[in-house]
C-alpha cells in the first residue's frame, strides 16, 4: 500500500492563463453551450472547459476568492446530455495535503463507481497544503479556499451544469477536516458528510503542531493559515470541528480511521502506520462529541491501518449509503 495525504509528495497544481483559444477551451462539450465565460456573483470565471470523455470535464476557473486560476474536475452523471431539462445531487469530494485535485481519480475507482449513480461529482483543488480553509494571513485574509469551493464552484455548478441543491461532501485527511468542517460551519448545505483519517478535533493538544508543519513544509509561515492558538483563539475554534459539531445535527455522517501502530500487523509501511495514528486521537475526540451531544454517526474506528488510500476507498464504498441518503439518492442505484 501506498501512502498519501499527509504523507504524500508536494504536487502543485497550476493554473492556465485565461486567453487561450476557445478550441481548447471547450473540446468536446456536448448537451448544452461551453461553460466558458460564465461569470458568477463575485467575479468567478470559468476560462476553459476541456472533455476528456463523455463524462469528465476539466474546468479552470479564474478566483478572485482565491487569487489565482485553480482546477475544477468533473465527473457528470451517465447520460448528462441526453436530460438537459433535470437537475443533478452533487458530491463534492476532497483531497489530502501535500496532493491535488486529481487524487481520487488517480486513486480510487471513482469513476467507475459513479458511473451508474445519478449525481455530479466535482473534485476541487484545494490548495498545496490540502485544508480547504480561509486563510486569515496576518489579519488581511485570503487565500479563501472554503469560498472558492462552497461559492465559487457551487455557483459556476449550478449556473452550467444543472447542479441542484442536494450536495453531500467527503474528504481523506485534510480534506476529512475539511468534509466536516464545511458541513458544521454551513448547516443545511450537506445533506451528508463522510471523513477519512480526518483531522477532526483541531485544538487537541499536539494538532496545532501537525498542523503547523503540513503548512511550512509548502514553505509558508504556520501562522498564516489560523493565527496563534492562543493569540487568534476564536478564529482556530469557529474552524474546529469539534467545536462546532453541535450545528451538524440532521446531517448525515459517516466517520472512520485506524489506530495505526497500536495494534497493526506489518502489511502497511510504518509512515503510513505513524501518520495514522496521528490522526486517530482527533477522530476518536470528535465521535465522543457527537456521542456526548447525541448526534447519530455512522463509525468505523478500526484497529491498525494507515494513511493509505486503499483503505480510504473501502471507507467511501462503506460511507455510501450515509452520503447516498443525504443525496437522495437509492443506496444501491437502480436506472429505469
Amino acid at each position: 500500500m501506498t501512502t498519501a495525504g499527509l504523507g504524500a509528495l508536494p504536487v502543485t497544481a497550476s493554473g492556465a492563463p485565461g486567453g487561450e483559444s476557445a478550441a481548447s477551451a471547450t473540446s468536446g462539450r456536448t448537451g448544452g453551450p461551453s461553460a466558458v465565460g460564465t461569470t458568477v456573483a463575485g467575479g468567478a470565471r470559468v476560462v476553459s472547459e476541456e472533455w476528456t470523455d463523455e463524462r469528465t470535464v476539466e474546468l479552470k476557473v479564474e478566483s478572485p476568492a482565491v487569487g489565482k486560476t485553480l482546477p475544477v474536475r468533473l465527473l457528470l452523471p451517465t447520460g448528462w446530455k441526453d436530460r438537459p431539462d433535470r437537475t443533478w445531487p452533487v458530491l463534492y469530494l476532497l483531497q489530502g495535503a501535500h496532493d491535488d485535485y486529481t487524487s481520487w481519480t488517480r486513486e480510487t475507482d471513482i469513476e467507475s463507481f459513479t458511473a451508474d449513480k445519478d449525481v455530479i461529482t466535482v473534485m476541487p483543488e484545494s490548495g498545496p497544503t490540502g485544508i480547504p480553509t480561509a486563510w486569515w494571513n496576518s489579519g488581511r485574509g485570503g487565500p479563501d479556499y472554503e469560498a472558492f469551493i462552497l461559492e465559487e464552484v457551487t455557483a459556476i455548478l449550478e449556473a452550467s451544469y444543472r447542479a441542484g441543491d442536494a450536495r453531500a461532501v467527503a474528504g481523506v485527511s485534510t480534506g476529512g477536516y475539511g468534509a466536516m468542517a464545511f458541513a458544521s460551519r454551513h448547516p443545511g448545505m450537506f445533506g451528508a458528510a463522510a471523513a477519512y483519517s480526518g483531522i477532526l478535533h483541531t485544538r487537541l493538544p499536539s494538532v496545532p503542531t501537525l498542523l503547523f508543519a503540513i503548512v511550512a513544509r509548502e514553505l509558508l509561515s504556520p501562522l498564516s493559515m489560523w493565527g496563534s492558538p492562543l493569540f487568534q483563539s476564536d478564529n482556530w475554534k469557529a474552524r474546529d470541528p469539534y467545536a462546532q459539531a453541535e450545528k451538524l445535527r440532521g446531517t448525515e455522517l459517516y466517520i472512520s480511521a485506524g489506530t495505526g501502530i497500536v495494534g497493526g500487523g506489518d502489511d502497511d509501511p510504518l509512515d503510513g502506520k505513524i501518520l495514522e495514528s496521528s490522526v486517530w486521537p482527533t477522530t476518536k475526540s470528535f465521535t465522543n462529541r457527537l456521542e456526548d451531544l447525541d448526534i447519530p454517526a455512522t463509525v468505523d474506528l478500526y484497529t491498525g491501518g494507515a494513511h493509505a488510500w486503499p483503505y480510504w476507498q473501502r471507507e467511501f464504498h462503506d460511507s455510501w449509503p450515509e452520503l447516498a441518503k443525504g443525496l437522495g439518492l437509492p443506496a444501491s442505484p437502480s436506472r429505469g
